[in-house]
Protein backbone atom coordinates (compact mmCIF):
# COMPACT_ATOMS: atom_id res chain seq x y z
CA UNK A 1 0.00 0.00 0.00
CA UNK A 2 1.17 3.52 -0.72
CA UNK A 3 -0.26 6.77 0.61
CA UNK A 4 0.24 9.95 -1.39
CA UNK A 5 -0.86 13.55 -1.26
CA UNK A 6 -2.21 15.13 -4.45
CA UNK A 7 -3.21 18.76 -3.89
CA UNK A 8 -6.76 19.53 -5.02
CA UNK A 9 -7.14 16.23 -6.91
CA UNK A 10 -10.82 15.58 -7.69
CA UNK A 11 -10.78 11.82 -8.25
CA UNK A 12 -14.53 11.58 -8.82
CA UNK A 13 -14.49 14.23 -11.54
CA UNK A 14 -11.41 12.74 -13.19
CA UNK A 15 -12.99 9.26 -13.28
CA UNK A 16 -16.23 10.64 -14.75
CA UNK A 17 -14.73 13.15 -17.17
CA UNK A 18 -14.96 10.97 -20.27
CA UNK A 19 -11.20 10.94 -20.91
CA UNK A 20 -10.63 7.37 -19.68
CA UNK A 21 -12.89 4.34 -20.06
CA UNK A 22 -11.34 2.04 -17.44
CA UNK A 23 -11.49 4.30 -14.38
CA UNK A 24 -14.48 3.32 -12.25
CA UNK A 25 -16.09 4.25 -8.95
CA UNK A 26 -16.38 1.05 -6.92
CA UNK A 27 -18.57 2.60 -4.23
CA UNK A 28 -17.86 4.65 -1.14
CA UNK A 29 -14.44 6.26 -1.45
CA UNK A 30 -12.90 3.53 -3.61
CA UNK A 31 -11.96 3.74 -7.30
CA UNK A 32 -10.26 1.34 -9.69
CA UNK A 33 -8.22 2.06 -12.78
CA UNK A 34 -6.89 -0.50 -15.27
CA UNK A 35 -3.96 0.72 -17.34
CA UNK A 36 -0.69 -0.52 -18.82
CA UNK A 37 -1.65 -4.10 -17.98
CA UNK A 38 -2.01 -3.30 -14.27
CA UNK A 39 -4.90 -2.77 -11.88
CA UNK A 40 -4.80 -0.02 -9.26
CA UNK A 41 -7.34 0.61 -6.50
CA UNK A 42 -7.37 4.11 -5.02
CA UNK A 43 -9.14 5.12 -1.80
CA UNK A 44 -9.89 8.79 -1.25
CA UNK A 45 -8.92 9.43 2.39
CA UNK A 46 -9.93 13.08 2.32
CA UNK A 47 -7.71 16.09 2.84
CA UNK A 48 -5.88 15.54 -0.48
CA UNK A 49 -4.69 12.12 0.76
CA UNK A 50 -5.08 8.91 -1.25
CA UNK A 51 -4.26 5.28 -0.50
CA UNK A 52 -3.05 3.20 -3.46
CA UNK A 53 -2.81 -0.58 -3.34
CA UNK A 54 0.69 -0.70 -4.80
CA UNK A 55 4.22 -0.48 -3.49
CA UNK A 56 6.64 2.43 -3.79
CA UNK A 57 8.53 0.88 -6.70
CA UNK A 58 5.41 0.35 -8.81
CA UNK A 59 4.13 3.80 -7.92
CA UNK A 60 7.38 5.44 -9.01
CA UNK A 61 7.70 3.33 -12.15
CA UNK A 62 4.12 3.69 -13.41
CA UNK A 63 1.43 5.46 -11.44
CA UNK A 64 3.22 8.72 -10.64
CA UNK A 65 3.49 9.38 -14.36
CA UNK A 66 0.04 7.99 -15.20
CA UNK A 67 -1.62 10.35 -12.70
CA UNK A 68 0.43 13.22 -14.19
CA UNK A 69 1.87 14.31 -10.86
CA UNK A 70 4.69 16.14 -12.64
CA UNK A 71 2.36 18.84 -14.01
CA UNK A 72 1.66 21.94 -11.89
CA UNK A 73 -2.10 22.22 -12.26
CA UNK A 74 -2.30 25.05 -9.72
CA UNK A 75 -0.13 27.13 -12.04
CA UNK A 76 -2.45 26.39 -14.97
CA UNK A 77 -5.43 27.64 -12.98
CA UNK A 78 -3.52 30.67 -11.72
CA UNK A 79 -2.63 31.60 -15.30
CA UNK A 80 -6.22 31.83 -16.55
CA UNK A 81 -7.31 35.32 -17.66
CA UNK A 82 -8.95 37.06 -14.72
CA UNK A 83 -11.40 38.87 -16.98
CA UNK A 84 -12.86 35.62 -18.36
CA UNK A 85 -15.64 34.93 -15.85
CA UNK A 86 -16.64 31.67 -17.50
CA UNK A 87 -13.12 30.21 -17.35
CA UNK A 88 -12.72 31.32 -13.75
CA UNK A 89 -15.98 29.57 -12.82
CA UNK A 90 -14.99 26.47 -14.82
CA UNK A 91 -11.65 26.28 -12.99
CA UNK A 92 -13.33 26.62 -9.60
CA UNK A 93 -15.59 23.74 -10.53
CA UNK A 94 -13.14 21.44 -12.34
CA UNK A 95 -9.64 22.56 -11.36
CA UNK A 96 -9.14 19.27 -9.51
CA UNK A 97 -9.26 17.31 -12.76
CA UNK A 98 -6.08 15.62 -14.01
CA UNK A 99 -5.24 14.61 -17.58
CA UNK A 100 -4.23 10.97 -17.24
CA UNK A 101 -1.31 9.70 -19.32
CA UNK A 102 -2.97 6.86 -21.18
CA UNK A 103 -1.53 4.54 -23.81
CA UNK A 104 -2.12 5.96 -27.31
CA UNK A 105 -3.42 2.65 -28.69
CA UNK A 106 -6.07 2.26 -25.98
CA UNK A 107 -7.09 5.90 -26.30
CA UNK A 108 -7.37 5.53 -30.08
CA UNK A 109 -9.72 2.55 -29.93
CA UNK A 110 -11.67 3.98 -27.00
CA UNK A 111 -12.44 7.18 -28.85
CA UNK A 112 -13.36 5.38 -32.07
CA UNK A 113 -15.89 3.49 -29.95
CA UNK A 114 -17.08 6.75 -28.34
CA UNK A 115 -18.86 8.03 -31.44
CA UNK A 116 -22.54 8.57 -30.61
CA UNK A 117 -22.29 6.67 -27.32
CA UNK A 118 -22.56 7.82 -23.71
CA UNK A 119 -19.83 7.20 -21.15
CA UNK A 120 -21.44 4.18 -19.52
CA UNK A 121 -21.97 2.44 -22.84
CA UNK A 122 -18.41 3.18 -24.00
CA UNK A 123 -17.04 1.70 -20.77
CA UNK A 124 -19.18 -1.39 -21.32
CA UNK A 125 -17.81 -1.85 -24.84
CA UNK A 126 -14.20 -1.40 -23.71
CA UNK A 127 -14.74 -3.89 -20.88
CA UNK A 128 -16.28 -6.40 -23.30
CA UNK A 129 -13.38 -6.02 -25.76
CA UNK A 130 -10.88 -6.53 -22.95
CA UNK A 131 -12.63 -9.63 -21.56
CA UNK A 132 -12.99 -11.22 -24.96
CA UNK A 133 -9.62 -10.41 -26.53
CA UNK A 134 -7.29 -9.07 -23.83
CA UNK A 135 -4.78 -10.98 -21.71
CA UNK A 136 -5.82 -11.79 -18.11
CA UNK A 137 -3.98 -9.72 -15.50
CA UNK A 138 -2.53 -12.15 -12.92
CA UNK A 139 -4.03 -12.01 -9.46
CA UNK A 140 -7.09 -10.02 -10.58
CA UNK A 141 -10.40 -10.54 -12.35
CA UNK A 142 -9.42 -7.98 -14.99
CA UNK A 143 -7.97 -8.22 -18.48
CA UNK A 144 -5.46 -5.94 -20.15
CA UNK A 145 -6.69 -3.90 -23.07
CA UNK A 146 -6.19 -5.99 -26.23
CA UNK A 147 -3.11 -5.34 -28.34
CA UNK A 148 -3.32 -4.28 -31.99
CA UNK A 149 -2.42 -7.86 -32.95
CA UNK A 150 -5.19 -9.32 -30.80
CA UNK A 151 -7.82 -7.04 -32.32
CA UNK A 152 -6.42 -7.42 -35.84
CA UNK A 153 -7.07 -11.17 -35.59
CA UNK A 154 -10.67 -10.70 -34.42
CA UNK A 155 -13.53 -11.39 -36.81
CA UNK A 156 -16.26 -8.81 -37.39
CA UNK A 157 -18.72 -11.24 -35.82
CA UNK A 158 -16.65 -11.41 -32.63
CA UNK A 159 -16.25 -7.63 -32.54
CA UNK A 160 -19.97 -7.14 -33.09
CA UNK A 161 -20.60 -9.32 -30.03
CA UNK A 162 -19.06 -6.47 -27.99
CA UNK A 163 -21.93 -4.13 -29.02
CA UNK A 164 -19.69 -1.99 -31.24
CA UNK A 165 -22.14 -1.62 -34.11
CA UNK A 166 -20.75 0.08 -37.22
CA UNK A 167 -17.52 0.80 -35.28
CA UNK A 168 -16.50 -2.88 -35.52
CA UNK A 169 -15.23 -2.48 -39.06
CA UNK A 170 -13.31 0.70 -38.16
CA UNK A 171 -11.68 -1.07 -35.22
CA UNK A 172 -10.74 -4.12 -37.24
CA UNK A 173 -9.26 -2.05 -40.07
CA UNK A 174 -7.40 0.30 -37.71
CA UNK A 175 -6.05 -2.62 -35.67
CA UNK A 176 -4.69 -4.28 -38.82
CA UNK A 177 -2.97 -1.08 -39.93
CA UNK A 178 -1.41 -0.45 -36.51
CA UNK A 179 -0.39 -4.09 -36.16
CA UNK A 180 1.46 -3.71 -39.47
CA UNK A 181 3.16 -0.55 -38.25
CA UNK A 182 1.27 1.90 -40.47
CA UNK A 183 1.25 4.12 -38.54
CA UNK A 184 3.78 3.37 -35.81
CA UNK A 185 1.96 4.81 -32.79
CA UNK A 186 5.08 4.83 -30.62
CA UNK A 187 7.14 6.67 -33.25
CA UNK A 188 4.38 9.28 -33.57
CA UNK A 189 5.19 10.39 -30.02
CA UNK A 190 8.05 12.40 -31.52
CA UNK A 191 5.98 13.92 -34.36
CA UNK A 192 4.88 17.58 -34.37
CA UNK A 193 1.22 18.17 -33.56
CA UNK A 194 0.16 18.73 -37.18
CA UNK A 195 1.88 15.55 -38.36
CA UNK A 196 0.43 13.55 -35.49
CA UNK A 197 -3.09 14.78 -36.24
CA UNK A 198 -2.67 14.01 -39.96
CA UNK A 199 -1.52 10.47 -39.20
CA UNK A 200 -4.45 9.86 -36.87
CA UNK A 201 -7.15 11.18 -39.23
CA UNK A 202 -5.81 8.85 -41.93
CA UNK A 203 -7.09 5.89 -39.89
CA UNK A 204 -10.57 4.40 -40.43
CA UNK A 205 -13.21 5.98 -38.21
CA UNK A 206 -11.00 8.85 -37.04
CA UNK A 207 -12.03 12.43 -37.71
CA UNK A 208 -10.57 15.66 -36.35
CA UNK A 209 -12.46 15.53 -33.05
CA UNK A 210 -11.38 11.96 -32.28
CA UNK A 211 -7.83 12.74 -33.37
CA UNK A 212 -7.73 15.69 -30.98
CA UNK A 213 -9.02 13.48 -28.16
CA UNK A 214 -6.30 10.90 -28.85
CA UNK A 215 -3.68 13.64 -29.00
CA UNK A 216 -4.77 15.07 -25.65
CA UNK A 217 -5.52 11.89 -23.73
CA UNK A 218 -3.19 9.41 -25.43
CA UNK A 219 -0.20 11.58 -26.31
CA UNK A 220 -0.59 14.32 -23.69
CA UNK A 221 -0.49 17.02 -26.35
CA UNK A 222 -2.00 19.63 -24.08
CA UNK A 223 -2.55 22.18 -26.86
CA UNK A 224 -5.10 19.84 -28.48
CA UNK A 225 -8.59 21.22 -27.98
CA UNK A 226 -11.35 18.74 -28.91
CA UNK A 227 -14.66 20.30 -29.98
CA UNK A 228 -17.73 18.26 -29.08
CA UNK A 229 -21.35 19.24 -28.55
CA UNK A 230 -20.68 20.58 -25.03
CA UNK A 231 -17.73 22.73 -26.07
CA UNK A 232 -19.60 23.96 -29.14
CA UNK A 233 -22.45 25.11 -26.89
CA UNK A 234 -20.01 26.96 -24.66
CA UNK A 235 -18.30 28.59 -27.63
CA UNK A 236 -21.67 29.85 -28.89
CA UNK A 237 -22.97 31.02 -25.51
CA UNK A 238 -19.83 32.45 -23.95
CA UNK A 239 -17.56 33.40 -26.86
CA UNK A 240 -19.92 34.50 -29.60
CA UNK A 241 -19.18 31.45 -31.73
CA UNK A 242 -15.40 32.01 -31.84
CA UNK A 243 -13.34 29.32 -30.11
CA UNK A 244 -10.84 30.64 -27.54
CA UNK A 245 -8.52 27.67 -28.14
CA UNK A 246 -5.72 29.60 -29.86
CA UNK A 247 -5.53 32.14 -27.03
CA UNK A 248 -5.21 29.61 -24.20
CA UNK A 249 -1.56 28.67 -24.62
CA UNK A 250 0.24 25.36 -24.10
CA UNK A 251 -2.41 23.97 -21.72
CA UNK A 252 -5.45 24.76 -23.87
CA UNK A 253 -6.52 21.09 -23.74
CA UNK A 254 -6.45 21.01 -19.95
CA UNK A 255 -8.56 24.18 -19.87
CA UNK A 256 -10.90 22.60 -22.43
CA UNK A 257 -11.53 19.83 -19.92
CA UNK A 258 -12.39 22.39 -17.24
CA UNK A 259 -14.84 23.94 -19.69
CA UNK A 260 -16.27 20.56 -20.69
CA UNK A 261 -16.82 19.32 -17.14
CA UNK A 262 -18.29 22.63 -15.96
CA UNK A 263 -20.66 22.79 -18.95
CA UNK A 264 -21.92 19.27 -18.12
CA UNK A 265 -22.32 20.10 -14.43
CA UNK A 266 -25.60 21.05 -12.77
CA UNK A 267 -24.72 24.63 -11.81
CA UNK A 268 -23.95 25.85 -15.33
CA UNK A 269 -26.75 23.88 -16.95
CA UNK A 270 -29.31 25.27 -14.51
CA UNK A 271 -27.97 28.76 -15.13
CA UNK A 272 -28.63 28.29 -18.86
CA UNK A 273 -32.22 27.10 -18.29
CA UNK A 274 -33.89 28.96 -15.41
CA UNK A 275 -37.09 27.03 -15.95
CA UNK A 276 -35.46 23.65 -15.49
CA UNK A 277 -32.41 21.55 -16.20
CA UNK A 278 -31.00 21.31 -19.70
CA UNK A 279 -31.43 17.95 -21.45
CA UNK A 280 -28.41 15.83 -22.36
CA UNK A 281 -29.71 15.56 -25.89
Amino acid sequence: MHEITIPSFDIALTADSGQCFRFDHLGGQDYRVIAHGRVLTIRDLGGDRFLLDCGQAEFDALWRHYLDLETDYAAIVAGLPEEDAFLQAAARYAGGLRILRQEPWEALIGFIISQRKNLGTIKGCVAALSRRFGTPIPGTDAHAFPTPQQLAAASLEALNACALGYRSRYIQQTARLVADGTPDLAALSAAPDDALRAALVSLPGVGVKIADCVMLFGYHRTRAFPHDVWINRVVEREYGGRSPADSLGPYAGVIQQYMFCYARGPAYRQQQAPGGPVSDG
